[in-house]
C-alpha cells in the first residue's frame, strides 16, 4: 500500500503543487527537495543500454491483458507473433477461433486467465499452483523453463511471503525465466533474493523508464522478467499501448538455448 500510494513521480508532483501554496521564503527549499527527488527517480528508473542485433534472437513477450484483451489483441500490440508469449488476465473471447487461425502453433489458456502462446511445442508441468493470491504455471519450450506468475493486486494479501512462495515452486536452476505481473515494484525489499539470484531483464538490457504501470505513465514497475544468469539477454523493449493499464514487455534472448 505504501508503494502504491507514494511512487516518486506522485511525490514530485505533490511538491510542485506545494510550491504554489507555500510562502515565497520557503519555496527554494521545496524546489531543491523536488529536484533531488526527481534526480533520484531518473537515476533509479531510467535505463540506458546498448541495443544489440536481435535478428536471430528468441523473442519472449509478457503482458497483463487487463481482462478485456485476448491473444489477437496481444499480437497486434506486439506487432508480430513472438516465439513465446505469456498473458495474465487474458480474455477468453474468440479463443477457439484464434487457435484455429494459428493452428500450426501452440496455445494454453487456463481457468485463471493465464494464457501461453508458443511457436514450438510446449510442455506444462503444473497448471495452476495458487496460494496467497498468487497463481503460477510452469512450462517448457525451446529447452527453457518458464514460470508464468500472476500476483493478485488485492491488498489483503501481504506481499512479504509471496517471493518465497514463488521461489519454493521454482524447481530449476538453469535456463529459467520467471515472468508476469508481480504487483510489486522493483524497489520492493521483498524482491531482494530475486535480485541476487536472477537478472532483471529490463534493468540489464532495457531502454527508457522501467515502470510498466499506469496507462503509459511511469509510476510503478509491476511487471517483471527475471532470467537465470546462464542465459544471455540481448535487449528488452517496453511497448506502450491503449488496450491495457500495463505496458507490454518484449525480451530478446540469445538463441542458442536449445544446445544441451
Amino acid at each position: 500500500m505504501i508503494f502504491y500510494g507514494t511512487p516518486l513521480p506522485l511525490i514530485v508532483l505533490g511538491l510542485l503543487i506545494l510550491l504554489l501554496l507555500v510562502k515565497a521564503s520557503a519555496r527554494k527549499y521545496y524546489a531543491i527537495f523536488t529536484l533531488v527527488l526527481f534526480g533520484l527517480w531518473l537515476k533509479n528508473s531510467y535505463i540506458n543500454t546498448t541495443i544489440q542485433d536481435t535478428s536471430e534472437a528468441l523473442e519472449v513477450v509478457v503482458w497483463n491483458a487487463y481482462r478485456t484483451e485476448n491473444f489477437e489483441d496481444a499480437f497486434e500490440v506486439n506487432g508480430n507473433l513472438p516465439d513465446v508469449m505469456v498473458l495474465v488476465e487474458c480474455d477468453a473471447h474468440d479463443y477457439q477461433k484464434i487457435k484455429e487461425k494459428y493452428k500450426n502453433y501452440y496455445f494454453v489458456l487456463n481457468d485463471d486467465s493465464i494464457g501461453i502462446f508458443s511457436k514450438t511445442p510446449l510442455r506444462i508441468y503444473y497448471d495452476t499452483i495458487e496460494k496467497i493470491g498468487t497463481r503460477m504455471v510452469h512450462f517448457t519450450t525451446k529447452n527453457i523453463h518458464f514460470y508464468a506468475v500472476d500476483i493478485s493486486a488485492n491488498v489483503r494479501f501481504f506481499r512479504k511471503p509471496v517471493p518465497n512462495y514463488i521461489a519454493s515452486n521454482i524447481k530449476t536452476e538453469q535456463k529459467t525465466v520467471i515472468l508476469g505481473d508481480f504487483n510489486m515494484p522493483y524497489e520492493s525489499r521483498f524482491l531482494k533474493n530475486f535480485k541476487k539470484k536472477y537478472q532483471h531483464a529490463f534493468t540489464e538490457k532495457g531502454n527508457g523508464f522501467r515502470e510498466t504501470w499506469f496507462w503509459n505513465i511511469p509510476l510503478l514497475s509491476l511487471d517483471h522478467i527475471w532470467v537465470s544468469k546462464d542465459l544471455e539477454i540481448l535487449n528488452v523493449e517496453k511497448i506502450a499501448n491503449s488496450k491495457s493499464d500495463h505496458s507490454m514487455l518484449k525480451m530478446y534472448l540469445k538463441n542458442d538455448v536449445e544446445k544441451k
